[in-house]
């Protein structure tokens, strides 16, 4: 697993090499926490870390 270092996503493919949300090449295997975002417009936490797409999020990507 892998999370976005620009929008925090992360992507279960070991072999994905662009983020699917944002396109960002930088991904990074060290992060931590896990946020399952289902419905992004309702979600207190989504606005907070400024998410607006469905997926699970890192809390914190090194």
């Amino acid at each position: 697993m892998k999370a976005c270092r620009h929008c925090r996503l992360i992507t279960y493919d070991k072999k994905k090499e662009r983020c699917d949300h944002c396109n960002s090449t930088d991904l990074s295997g060290d992060y931590s926490g896990i946020a399952v975002i289902t419905n992004p417009e309702k979600s207190e936490i989504a606005k907070k870390l400024n998410i607006n797409k469905k997926g699970h999020y890192a809390l914190k990507v090194r």
